[in-house]
C-alpha cells in the first residue's frame, strides 16, 4: 500500500501537470494509481480540479449572438474572421468545434417541433411535379388512402397540370374537397401578403370540378412529404432503369399506369393496408364528377371532309365517318393528337409528320377492302357472256391480262358454246381454261370437244383422278388354245 505521503506526492504532481499519466511520470509509478489517488481524494472532498480556461471562451458570447440572428444558419468559416477581429488566436479546427456546440444548444430550445399529418376520407389530394432530365413527371396522392398516381409529360405548363389533374379525378372516380400544391408558377399568379392567389384558369377548373386549392407554405416540403417521396420513386423505378425519352410519352405513360397498378395493390407501409381497397371505402366520400368535362388547353376548330379527316399540321387524320361535314375541336398534347365534338373525345391518334396520314379502321367500319376491278358490261353479248357467273368474269380479266387483243370479236362463238353444250359443260371448260392459263375461246371448244378424257388438275399429294373410256371386252376363255376349246 502507498503511504500517505506517497499519495499526497502523487496530488500534488497531479495538481502541477493536470494529467494522470504526466504525474504519474514525475512520482514513477503507474497512471492507475495516480487515478485512484485522486479520486480518493475527491471523493473525501480534499482536492478540487482546476477547471482549465479554453482559448474560445473570449469568443463564445459572440458567435452566440450571431447563431441566434441568423437562426443556426451561419457557418465557422464565415464566423471565424468575425472571431479573429474580437481577439481569437486559437485554431480553426477549435473554432469549428464551438460554433457546432453553440448550434446544438440553440437548436435545443429553437426547435420548429411538428406534428404528424392526420388526413380524412375524401379530405385531401396532393399533387407535386418532379423533373428527370427533359422528362417531367406528374405526381398526385390521396392522402387518406396513399392512392398514387404518376404520369409522364414534356412540360408543365397550366394546360398539361390541369389536363393531368383531371384523368387523376377521373381515375380516383370522384373529386376530394381540397388539392394541395406547392407554389407552382403554373397555378400561381400572385402572392400577397405570403397569401397564394390562384390563376384564373386554375379558379375556373376548380369550380367546374368542385374542390378548394390550397397552396404549402414557401420552401416547407414537409407539409407535403408523402407526394416528395412518391416523386423520387418514380424517378428510381421508372425514369432511371428505362432510360425514358420526352419522344415516347405513350410508351412512359402506359409504363407509369402499369407501374401504378401494382404498387396500390400492394400493402402501404405506413397504413398497413392495400391503397386499392382504401380507395373502395374513400370514393364514396368523394365529391361527383361533373357530367360535363372542362375544356382544357388550346384547341383549333377544324371541318371533317368527305375523307372523313381533319387537316392538322399539314397531315391528317380520321375521325368516324358519321361526323361528315361536322365541325370539331383539335387538341395536341403530349405527342397525341384529340378530336373532341360536344365534349367526347371521338378519336386519339400518335402525331405524324406533314404529309402522312393517320387511319384507324374503326373509323370506316373494318379494314380497308383490296382494290377489285370488276367487269362491267357494255352490250348485249358481254352482258349475257357475263351471266356465266365467276368463271367467265375471271376469264375475261386473265385475257385481257394476258394481251388477248381478239377477245371482244371471239364473245359471240363463247354463246353459240354454251347453245351446243349447255352452261354446265361451258362453266366447267372456262374454270379449266383459267386454271391453266388458256385465254382463247378456241381453247375453250378444245376442252368442250375432248369431253370427261382430260385430265383435272390435282394437289400437290393429292389423287389423281382420270375418267378413262370404255372398251369391249371378251371373256378368258376366248384366249384358250384350240384344242382346249
Amino acid at each position: 500500500m502507498k503511504s500517505a505521503r506517497e499519495k499526497m506526492n502523487m496530488i500534488a504532481a497531479y495538481r502541477d501537470v493536470g494529467s494522470y499519466r504526466g504525474a504519474a511520470a514525475i512520482c514513477g509509478t503507474t497512471p492507475k494509481t495516480v487515478k485512484r489517488a485522486v479520486q480518493q481524494a475527491q471523493s473525501k472532498g480534499e482536492l478540487e480540479r482546476k477547471v482549465r480556461e479554453k482559448n474560445t471562451d473570449a469568443v463564445r458570447d459572440v458567435v452566440a449572438k450571431r447563431i441566434e440572428k441568423t437562426q443556426g444558419r451561419i457557418s465557422a468559416k464565415r464566423l471565424l474572421p468575425e472571431a479573429v477581429a474580437a481577439g481569437y488566436a486559437g485554431s480553426a479546427r477549435n473554432f469549428r468545434r464551438l460554433v457546432a456546440e453553440e448550434k446544438e444548444a440553440w437548436r435545443r430550445t429553437h426547435h420548429r417541433g411538428r406534428r404528424p399529418g392526420v388526413w380524412s376520407p375524401g379530405e385531401t389530394l396532393i399533387i407535386d411535379w418532379g423533373q428527370e432530365g427533359p422528362l417531367h413527371v406528374f405526381c398526385a396522392v390521396l392522402a387518406w388512402s396513399r392512392f398514387r398516381f404518376v404520369r409522364f409529360a414534356a412540360n408543365e405548363t397550366a394546360g398539361t397540370t390541369l389536363r393531368l389533374l383531371a384523368e387523376c379525378f377521373e381515375v380516383l372516380g370522384g373529386v376530394p374537397k381540397v388539392v394541395l400544391a406547392d407554389r407552382m408558377g403554373c397555378l400561381k399568379a400572385t402572392t400577397v401578403a405570403n397569401v397564394v392567389v390562384p390563376t384564373p384558369d386554375y379558379v375556373r377548373f376548380a369550380t367546374h370540378y368542385g374542390f378548394r386549392p390550397d397552396f404549402c407554405e414557401a420552401a416547407d416540403p414537409e407539409s407535403k412529404g408523402m407526394v416528395e417521396h412518391l416523386v423520387g420513386y418514380s424517378k428510381s423505378d421508372l425514369v432511371v432503369p428505362a432510360e425514358v425519352r420526352v419522344g415516347d410519352l405513350v410508351g412512359a405513360n402506359a409504363g407509369a399506369v402499369f407501374w401504378c397498378g401494382e404498387v396500390n395493390a400492394q400493402v402501404h407501409s405506413e397504413i398497413c393496408a392495400v391503397p386499392d381497397e382504401r380507395l373502395v371505402t374513400e370514393r364514396a366520400l368523394l365529391g361527383a364528377l361533373p357530367s360535363l368535362r372542362p375544356s382544357i388547353g388550346k384547341r383549333v376548330t377544324r371541318k371533317v371532309d368527305k375523307l372523313s379527316c381533319v387537316r392538322f399540321g399539314s397531315a391528317r387524320y380520321s375521325v368516324p365517318m358519321t361526323l361528315i361535314g361536322h365541325m370539331v375541336e383539335v387538341e395536341v398534347a403530349d405527342g397525341c393528337i384529340r378530336v373532341v365534338h360536344l365534349g367526347t373525345t371521338m378519336a386519339e391518334h400518335a402525331l405524324v409528320a406533314p404529309g402522312e396520314t393517320s387511319i384507324c379502321d374503326e373509323h370506316y367500319g373494318g379494314p380497308r377492302p383490296k382494290p377489285r376491278r370488276a367487269p362491267r358490261p357494255r352490250s348485249a353479248t358481254e352482258r349475257a357472256v357475263l351471266e356465266l357467273g365467276p368463271a367467265a368474269e375471271a376469264f375475261i380479266i386473265g385475257a385481257a391480262a394476258a394481251g388477248a387483243t381478239t377477245l371482244g370479236s371471239e364473245l359471240p362463238e363463247l354463246l353459240r358454246l354454251e347453245a351446243a353444250f349447255g352452261r354446265t359443260a361451258v362453266v366447267g371448260a372456262l374454270e379449266r381454261a383459267v386454271a391453266f392459263g388458256r385465254w382463247r375461246v378456241g381453247d375453250v371448244r378444245s376442252i368442250l370437244e375432248a369431253g370427261a378424257g382430260i385430265a383435272k388438275a390435282a394437289a400437290p399429294g393429292d389423287a389423281l383422278i382420270v375418267s378413262l373410256p370404255t372398251v369391249a371386252t371378251r371373256p378368258l376363255s376366248a384366249y384358250a388354245p384350240e384344242e382346249v376349246r
